[in-house]
């Protein structure tokens, strides 16, 4: 007999599963509050009289989005307490996430940035609408809006977005040939090498939840300030490090290992064949995700 808390092989919440935790991610930009919300949205699709769905698909749709915005008014208050900058959660994925250029851009750390610069309410209509693909009317039934009002969300939004996503989008394999010299200049301790592939007014985020010693706090800008900081970084080492490729968030990062552990996820905006953000997450709590690839879908 199976336990009435865990959902049939055949439901539709595990047919969904995977979409559910990628609409839940990309308006948390955490993997544990997306899991969280998984959770919570889990009971009450169990207790929910089934003969009044129609649609489950939409219905589990709507349920992720309400629990979801929910969980954002909780920990935009806990964020606004973070030690140092805070970055989303970075995700491992499977190589062929980039094949879906829309899904892959969306869950970017770039566009997570991005959308944490948006309102709740504003965040989760651009997710459904944008990446999704949700009807209006039932965007405005998730989020408790009229389908008239979510049109207007989902323009102020786009235009948000798009004032603020990368200028030149990039394809995969150049962005996967400049993320590749950073690996091999880094390894090989090439400084001239690490300033030619970082573009001159590069800016350098890390997010270390103030847990690590010497992680820069503040956002580092220009070419020089980002490769004078990672040489005094590398010159307190005490024991060897090596920088390698993970598929994070879509995309090739780098990953930083020190004595075999992993210390930092690397992700990387490009244009124009140059690094122009670097996004590093230190924080402990946060490179945990990275254990196994993330059932992300569209």
């Amino acid at each position: 007999m199976s336990d009435a808390n865990e959902p049939e092989p055949e439901d539709p919440f595990v047919a969904h599963r995977g979409l559910l935790f990628t609409v839940a991610y990309e308006m948390l930009g955490s993997a544990a509050d997306a899991e969280d919300v998984l959770q919570e949205s889990w009971l009450r699709w169990a207790a929910a009289d089934r003969d009044d769905v129609r649609d489950p698909r939409a219905y589990l749709v709507r349920i992720i989005t309400r629990q979801a915005l929910n969980q954002l008014r909780t920990v935009s208050r806990r964020r606004e307490e973070y030690v140092g900058p805070w970055l989303p959660e970075p995700l491992l994925t499977a190589a062929d996430v980039a094949d879906d250029v829309v899904l892959a851009e969306s869950v970017s750390v770039a566009m997570l940035t991005v959308l944490e610069t948006l309102g709740p309410t504003e965040r989760a209509v651009f997710v459904l609408r944008e990446v999704f693909d949700v009807p209006f009317d039932e965007i405005a039934a998730a989020v408790g809006k009229t389908p008239a009002a979510v049109r207007q969300i989902a323009h102020r939004a786009r235009d948000h977005v798009a004032a603020r996503r990368p200028r030149i989008p990039v394809d995969a394999s150049e962005h996967d040939r400049v993320v590749e010299r950073f690996i091999a200049v880094m390894n090989s301790g090439d400084v001239q090498g690490l300033m030619d592939v970082l573009a001159p007014d590069v800016v350098s985020v890390t997010d270390s939840g103030g847990l690590v010693r010497h992680a820069a706090r503040r956002p580092l800008h220009g070419a020089g300030r980002v490769v004078a900081f990672l040489q005094g970084s590398i010159a307190k080492l005490d024991t060897a490090f090596a920088v390698v490729p993970m598929r994070v968030n879509g995309t090739l990062a780098a990953g930083v290992r020190v004595g075999g552990v992993l210390l930092a996820a690397v992700s990387f905006a490009v244009e124009d064949g140059r690094i122009v953000q670097v996004f590093s997450v230190a924080n402990p709590g946060k490179l945990a995700a990275l254990d196994a690839e993330a059932p992300l879908a569209r």
